[in-house]
């Protein structure tokens, strides 16, 4: 999350690649709010791909979209 006055500023994608910079895995997954297509939409474009849909097995919890990103240097795979 990223403070409104810091919005629209392109921190949020510089964030965002510092922080998955230099990983050794493959691939990054995360889970979007489904109620928050704004967001779901802004990770899209970054290159993350909806691979389904998640409920957390707390009491209450949102359903979710599970994203997927293959991460720099390394070959895209079938999901």
């Amino acid at each position: 999350m990223v403070r409104t006055p810091w919005r629209k500023t392109g921190i949020s994608k510089a964030l965002h690649d510092a922080l998955l910079s230099g990983r050794p895995e493959s691939r990054a997954t995360l889970l979007v709010d489904q109620s928050h297509p704004k967001v779901h939409a802004l990770y899209e474009t970054w290159g993350w791909e909806t691979v389904g849909d998640h409920r957390p097995r707390i009491h209450g919890a949102p359903l979710m979209h599970a994203m997927l990103l293959t991460l720099p240097g390394h070959p895209p795979g079938n999901i």
